[in-house]
């Protein structure tokens, strides 16, 4: 117990440090945008480049786990549309917000310095494929979903540029690409260059576990939907059940890449369900309270999910 709460400490440590710095300095919500652009254009796509081109290119081409993966993420993202859609009769725009409320983890800020701290390098992998393909799928889902409830005014051909814009040029996933460009050609990377992607990647847990806190207080509760009463267990509790269900049915894969799995999916709501929701206008106030209490009662579900992940209480094969 005491490796886990010295683990986390930090962790969750760097999230408060900035929720006190924000509300103790009273800057503005424009203040934190030099240091969002630093994480999102240079830190993190620094971490997934790295993380993926140091990789041999075998490792890379699990396409069977990356499917896996994305099913029991979207088999959460499903279930909780239905119970919007058909038992609230909640609208088609404030389900989709509602859907991404439970299935979409703070993977990209949170997942890798947490992943590589518990479950060291052999995690690098997984962690990367999970954020680049799961961010792509979901930059695709939200905008398409939100065209067929007639919130998104462009039109198809529009619609469907943009989407694969956004996609394609987003620095995740650009970094992500152009390590797998360097790991199958076994590109010798010169160390100079090296030492500068290194120490931007040192940087890309501090800094977004800090912005996140910062985020955290600029958003106070407001509104606590009704819905929060299943979204909340079911990103912290049933997401990361389902993806360890669905990989262990697979099986074939490494233990340490279920584990990485299982603790990204049991990862707290990601700030980017807020900004979805602002830009369509749609579930903000509500969306923004989902990601504050998500965050806080992580603090306990992580710590447990830990603890069942590094004694070895996870069975790694559903069947002997």
């Amino acid at each position: 117990m005491a490796d886990i709460v010295s683990l986390l400490l930090p962790f969750f440590g760097l999230i408060l440090i900035g929720y006190i710095a924000a509300n103790a300095t009273k800057q503005p919500a424009e203040a934190l945008g030099w240091l969002n652009t630093f994480i999102i254009y240079a830190a993190l796509p620094a971490l997934f480049f790295k993380l993926v081109s140091r990789t041999p290119i075998e490792e890379l081409t699990r396409v069977d786990f990356i499917v896996t993966d994305i099913a029991a993420t979207y088999a959460v993202f499903i279930l909780l549309f239905v119970i919007g859609r058909v038992l609230r009769g909640n609208s088609l725009a404030d389900c989709t917000i509602q859907s991404f409320a439970g299935a979409y983890g703070n993977i990209g800020y949170m997942g890798p310095g947490l992943a590589l701290l518990a479950l060291g390098e052999g995690a690098a992998v997984p962690v990367a494929l999970i954020i680049c393909f799961e961010n792509a799928l979901h930059f695709i889902v939200a905008p398409a979903l939100m065209a067929a409830a007639g919130d998104d005014k462009r039109s198809t051909g529009q619609l469907a540029v943009d989407i694969v814009r956004k996609v394609a040029l987003h620095p995740f996933i650009l970094s992500t690409a152009l390590g797998f460009a360097v790991a199958a050609l076994h590109i010798d990377q010169p160390p100079a260059f090296q030492r500068l992607v290194d120490y931007l990647a040192q940087a890309a847990a501090p800094c977004a576990l800090f912005a996140m806190g910062v985020t955290l207080a600029l958003r106070p509760l407001k509104r606590i939907p009704a819905e929060i009463s299943y979204i909340v267990p079911a990103k912290l509790i049933l997401h990361p059940i389902a993806v360890f269900i669905a990989l262990t049915a697979v099986g074939g894969f490494e233990p340490v890449w279920i584990q990485a799995a299982v603790l990204l999916a049991c990862l707290p709501t990601a700030t980017n369900v807020f900004v979805i929701g602002q830009q369509y206008g749609v579930w903000q106030e509500r969306a923004s309270a989902t990601i504050l209490i998500t965050t806080v009662f992580s603090v306990v579900t992580v710590s447990l999910w830990l603890i069942v992940i590094r004694s070895g209480l996870l069975p790694l094969q559903l069947i002997p």
